[in-house]
């Protein structure tokens, strides 16, 4: 009797088994295996905040619904041109090559310009599949640049090719969605650059220095002649100060202290400092101690050389590093 209950309980057991519904699991992504080859990075803008990119793309997919003809998309391009296409659906593989130019728009660190390092960015994403139908897969096969092409002012320290996914925090109007969050897969381009600097930074502060240097000789004008080592001084603020507007209206606003900002500043209070250790200079001879004050231009005139040197070597040196 208990072994025909067993065998009733096992094959009740067997049956429920049989008839439970199995969970589908969802289909995987398809792939798309893409690559880059950039031919040309110019006109680099640090005004508008933008920079012109011309690269060959190619995909490789199985899915023709994807479509990259009509619905590739760059995010942050302000402008995109397609001068070549070709396509070629053979061996039942979509076979997509195309020649493109972008002008990107970018954000610049302008922190220690003109010895700043840059990061161009470039992604690519399709505007009607989402990542649970398609995944970018990178084609990492030879160099993602033309190494012959060189950058104006500018080298080229390394291409880094990623994938990822871009979230949005919406439907886009989908009603079918319960939660307003869809995913993107995304293909990233990431090029870094640093700036070949000495010949644009003595370009750009070479009348800076020359205005601090004239304020400087008024250490070793005569005592008498008050008017000229004032009136030397004064008109050697106003050139760095115009020297400063000159560079800002080529940078874009920013709210952080630059090197731009720190040299000038730098620049100022030390001019600063000369007019105040002129007027010093002036109230003892006024007293009759003519002598003092030789002595005393001749001190302030070495520890004011030897510190503004000093202090520029520091900035321009933590800014180049």
């Amino acid at each position: 009797m208990k072994s025909i209950l067993s065998a009733v309980i096992a094959s009740i057991i067997f049956i429920t088994f049989l008839c439970k519904p199995r969970q589908t699991q969802a289909a995987p992504p398809d792939t798309v295996k893409t690559g880059i080859y950039i031919t040309s990075i110019h006109d680099i803008d640090f005004k508008q905040k933008e920079y012109t990119i011309t690269f060959w793309l190619w995909l490789k997919y199985k899915n023709k619904d994807f479509d990259f003809m009509s619905n590739l998309e760059v995010p942050h391009a302000k402008t995109v041109s397609r001068f070549f296409a070709t396509a070629d659906s053979s061996n039942n593989q979509m076979y997509l090559l195309m020649k493109m130019q972008c002008v990107m728009k970018d954000t610049w660190r302008i922190r220690n310009f003109p010895f700043d390092r840059q990061k161009l960015r470039l992604s690519l994403e399709n505007s009607q599949f989402d990542s649970q139908s398609l995944i970018f897969v990178p084609d990492t096969t030879g160099k993602n640049y033309d190494p012959r092409f060189t950058l104006s002012q500018w080298k080229i320290d390394s291409c880094n090719i990623t994938s990822g996914i871009n979230k949005y925090e919406t439907a886009f109007g989908d009603p079918s969605v319960a939660i307003p969050h869809t995913e993107y897969s995304s293909y990233k381009v990431v090029v870094n650059i640093s700036r070949n600097a000495s010949g644009l930074f003595w370009k750009m502060f070479l009348g800076m220095y020359i205005a601090f240097l004239i304020a400087y000789v008024c250490f070793y004008i005569h005592t008498d002649a008050v008017d000229s080592r004032f009136g030397l001084s004064v008109g050697a603020l106003f050139a760095v100060i115009g020297n400063k507007y000159i560079i800002d209206s080529s940078l874009p606003e920013t709210t952080s202290f630059t090197l731009v900002d720190t040299l000038h500043g730098l620049t100022l209070f030390f001019i600063l400092t000369i007019v105040a250790a002129t007027a010093y200079s002036l109230k003892l001879v006024k007293a009759g101690k003519v002598i003092n004050a030789q002595k005393f231009d001749m001190i302030i005139a070495q520890v004011v050389l030897v510190i503004y040197v000093l202090l520029n070597i520091y900035f321009i040196t933590q800014a180049g590093l």
